[in-house]
């Protein structure tokens, strides 16, 4: 369901179309927080009706993603430097009025929608080939909106940011406090610190049809999103999710054998087992970067 953006990590030509107001920054040369230690053997073990798929698909990564293993945002990078949260900022670009109920809603949807990918990357409780949590925490630590009147709420449980816009007039966190802005993990100028800086941002925009994913987080309607809040599967906004960990859209040709997952837009609306292999073994290509 996501407009036919570059590739996840062409930061510079997707968020040309989709943020419009993201300056390039040099990625990181390594996860700053990863333990390096013995590299541990490779467990890889998919259903033998996904082997052969699941190596065309790698091996169509491998050739049309132009900075495969140099890029340093993807979702594991940020997991990894966290060392097991990520944070999220909620961008609401909308003039509907938000009460405290529906905050708090938009937030317990955000993270069991979230842990949906990372439920792929357990076995019986425990990581898959070597991933080292069984819980990542998903923490939202802003809001940003055009008008403080629009959010219904007194309390200090989240940073607002209220007329901070982005060169298109759409509200943002402050760039101080973003991952994306700050890959050296140098928050010194975020009012909040390191605590209260944010990885991710859940862009909610009125009118906005379809999806956007990368490494920044994810766009969806703002009416799509707050209409879904009781699904048990949010399926545009997991669809965007895979880009942020590095999957690929599917939009001009399928693996063998498989007819219908959630990377591949408009066929599936839950992460299908072929959805939870494609993420492992993006896993498996990446680890050793951690030193695992």
């Amino acid at each position: 369901m996501r407009k036919h953006l570059a590739r996840l990590f062409t930061v510079l030509a997707a968020l040309a179309a989709v943020v419009a107001v993201m300056a390039p920054v040099s990625p990181r040369a390594q996860a700053a927080d990863a333990t390096p230690r013995a590299a541990v053997a490779d467990d890889w073990n998919p259903p033998s009706s996904l082997v052969q798929p699941l190596n065309e698909v790698w091996s169509h990564v491998e050739s049309t993603y132009p900075d495969l293993y140099g890029f340093r945002n993807y979702g594991w990078d940020q997991v990894m430097a966290n060392k097991g949260y990520v944070n999220y900022c909620v961008r609401w670009e909308s003039d509907a009025p938000v009460s405290t109920a529906l905050r708090d809603s938009v937030h317990a949807a955000l993270k069991k929608q979230f842990r949906k990918w990372m439920s792929a990357m357990l076995d019986n409780g425990v990581g898959h080939n070597a991933w080292p949590y069984t819980d990542v925490q998903v923490n939202i630590v802003g809001w940003a909106v055009k008008d403080r009147s629009t959010l219904q709420w007194t309390d200090n449980s989240v940073d607002i940011y209220s007329g901070v816009l982005d060169s298109e007039g759409a509200p943002q966190c402050a760039p101080d406090c973003g991952r994306f802005f700050h890959q050296d993990a140098d928050y010194s100028r975020c009012p909040g610190g390191v605590t209260r800086h944010y990885d991710q941002s859940l862009w909610l925009t009125k009118g906005f049809g379809g999806g956007a994913g990368g490494d920044w987080g994810q766009r969806v309607g703002q009416e799509y999103f707050t209409g879904a809040l009781g699904q048990e599967d949010i399926h545009i906004y997991l669809h965007e999710v895979g880009h942020t960990f590095g999957l690929d859209d599917f939009y001009d040709w399928t693996p063998t054998g498989q007819c219908c997952f959630l990377m591949k837009a408009g066929s599936a609306t839950t992460i299908t087992d072929f959805d939870k292999w494609m993420l492992r073994d993006f896993w498996r290509h990446l680890k050793s970067r951690y030193g695992l």
